[in-house]
This record gives C-alpha cells, structure tokens and sequence, in this order.
C-alpha cells in the first residue's frame, strides 16, 4: 500500500486527504476502524516518542496524545498504591509492564488525554487492552497485538475503534518535506539521540544526579523531541507529569506544565483520595470533578443544589493553605524545557512544583542568572547545547 485515502483532512472542509510515501510502502496496517488525518499525525509522532523511550530505558513505554502533543508519556515500572487509585485502575489486579506504562501515561493528566491516540512501544497485550478498554479514545498504534487484545480493542467505538500495526523496522528516509501554502519545506529529521551523555555537563553548585533522575531527564527531553514547542516537560519517577506544549512564551509554558504537575500531586492528597463520590458517577466526570475542586472555581462543585450531583456528602474545601502545605510535599522531579530559559523566574515556578534536576540547551544572555536562582534552591541544572524545536 503506497497511500491511504482519508475521509478528510484537519477540518471537514478539507478535501481530498491521503497520506502517501515515495519509495516502498506505507509501514502500517489498518487493523481495524478509519484513522483521521490527525489520528496519524498522533500515532506517527507518538510512535517515535515511545521507540525512543524503549531505546533509552529499556523499559516499555506508552503515550497519550491530543492533537500533536503528547498530554502524558510513561514507561513500565510499576505504580504505587496511591498511582492505582488515582489513575483508576486499582481494581485491574496486576499490571503488566506495558499496561502500568499506559495507566501512567493516561492518568499523569487525565482531563487532557479524554479521548486520546494512544501509542505502545511493544506488542499490545491483553491487560493493556483491558485498560484501553475502559478509557474514552479515538485509536492506538503498536508494532503488534496480541490475538485476544485485538479482540478487546475492536469493540471499542461500537466496533470502529482506530487499530495500526506498524512496521517496527521502518526507518524513514533522513530528509522530510512538509508543504505550507504550496511552499515545501525540506530539513534532515531529527536524528538526535539522547542518552546519559547529555547530562554531564551540570553548571550549578549542585553536581549530583542520580540515575533515576537521569532516567527522568531522558524522558523529559525525548518527550519534548515530540511536543509542539515552546514546551516543557515535568518528570517524576519515570513518567511526565506535566507537559505544557505550543505557548509562546517559555514562562506560561512552565507555569501550564507546573499546574498540571501539581494537579498531579494533589490528587494524591487524603481529602481528594477520600471525596464521597456517588456509585453512578463514571470516571470521565469524576475526573472533571476533582479538576474543578481542586482549582480556584471549587464551588462550582460544592455549591448547595450542585455537590448533591456527585458527592453522597458535601465535602471539606481543600484550602488554598492546605493546597500549598501539601505541594510543598512534592520533591525530586525533573524538568527538561526544549530551548534556553530566558529568566530566573522559570526557575522560580520550577522550585514550587518539588524540582530538583534541570536539563535545558542554555545559551541565554542571562544564563548566570539562572544558574544562580538554581543554586539558591539547591537544583543541579546541566546544559545539554541541544535544542529541541518540533512543529
């Protein structure tokens, strides 16, 4: 197969739409379903972040993506207790690798992957099908399916859930073009590896970082390599916890991706593990919930005529205060930013989320300045020389 015709392009409006390739065939299958135009802007991007993050660690790997950038990217180690019941799946019994890499990928930002193109770096396995199962998503690319979790996954959708197989051996030619306004574009991929070496050249006072927080780092960057820019990446304990893609300036960027992050750590706290919801509140709604209780807007839920509609008894307000003295909880998180912080002051949101280990190219004119609000905080920060630009 050397194109596939698509139903339309972005919008409805754009027609006729197709993928195609020059040379050999198209490397994947069509299992089941109708892929969209963006559904295989997702799953291509998806499946280089999720190859690359099996390269680096080993270890299988998921993502969730939302329109071109990944809302959450993982890899298989296995999830705490409190990880179970926030994700939802404290009820799934034990996890394979590949599945506690996809229940951390989805449950990292629950409220962005809702109806995700989910991405596996490994053969798609039946309890990973199982979670896939349960969760609202357009489609999903892996390099195979097991026989039964194909079955699974095809009755998503009422039978037209989005299926690829794709060629685990394909390597695409090393120039790409990309055509705007009937103008093409031509560049070289992005053939960078990224490896431990990137992390040696720490410039802070604070020299140390361990190997899990190289681990961290590592998927901070190549989730990057794959996340409309400007973007930066929380990691913690080997999945993202924060992304924040596409803003124009690098501050709104990390303060976006520091809210997820400590949305992240708030759903952890005992008075949001604890909330009485109703039997008959799904997880969609319950996740849109405790988004909105544990933001500034908490009364829109807890409101007299309103909690009764997903509460059995109204609940505590989380305070600002006991927000704050929760957050300050959070520690050993990583961040990684695709080009240079300009400011301190990235540094300064950067400390309220728990960071402790930066990487970022460098190369602003007010380095020394960053460099010192990290000293200021004990954060080991490396330049990496490496910026990570994607669009």
């Amino acid at each position: 197969m050397k194109e596939l015709e698509l139903k339309y392009g972005c919008n409805p409006n754009q027609k006729p739409a197709k993928i195609s390739i020059a040379d050999g065939e198209l490397p994947i299958e069509i299992m089941n379903g109708k892929p969209g135009y963006i559904n295989l802007l997702d799953a291509f991007n998806g499946w280089q972040l999720v190859k690359e993050l099996k390269q680096a660690t080993g270890l299988p790997a998921a993502t969730s993506f939302k329109h071109v950038s990944p809302a959450g990217a993982a890899v298989g180690l296995p999830l705490t207790d409190i990880e179970r019941k926030i994700y939802w799946v404290d009820d799934c019994g034990e996890l394979t690798p590949l599945a506690s890499a996809y229940a951390r990928a989805r449950g990292a930002d629950r409220m962005s992957s809702f109806g995700d193109f989910i991405s596996l770096s490994d053969v798609c396995d039946v309890k990973t099908a199982e979670l896939i199962k349960r969760e609202v998503s357009d489609g999903i690319i892996a390099p195979g399916y097991e026989a039964e979790a194909l079955e699974i996954l095809k009755s998503k959708k009422k039978g037209n859930y989005c299926i690829i197989k794709i060629d685990e051996n394909y390597v695409p030619n090393p120039i790409e073009h990309k055509e705007v306004f009937g103008i093409t574009f031509e560049q070289g991929r992005n053939e960078l590896v990224i490896d431990d070496k990137m992390f040696e050249n720490v410039v802070t006072k604070e020299k140390t970082i361990n190997d899990s927080a190289k681990i961290d780092l590592a998927i901070a960057l190549i989730t990057l390599k794959y996340t409309q820019s400007n973007s930066v990446c929380y990691v913690k304990g080997g999945q993202a916890i924060g992304i924040g893609a596409g803003q124009q300036s690098r501050i709104h960027c990390t303060r976006l991706a520091g809210s997820k992050a400590d949305n992240w750590f708030l759903r952890q706290a005992p008075i949001v593990l604890n909330l009485p919801f109703r039997e008959d509140v799904g997880r969609p709604v319950r996740d849109n919930t405790i988004d909105v209780y544990i933001s500034d807007d908490y009364m829109d839920v807890l409101a007299d005529g309103e909690w009764e509609n997903y509460f059995t008894t109204k609940p505590e307000v989380f305070t600002k205060e006991a927000k704050r003295a929760w957050l300050d909880k959070m520690d050993g998180v990583t961040l990684g930013s695709d080009a240079f912080f300009p400011f301190g002051d990235n540094i300064e949101r950067a400390h309220k989320s728990g960071v402790k280990y930066i990487a970022q190219p460098g190369g602003s004119i007010r380095d020394e300045q960053v460099i010192e609000t990290c000293d200021k905080y004990g954060i080991a920060m490396c330049f990496t020389g490496i910026r990570l630009f994607h669009h």
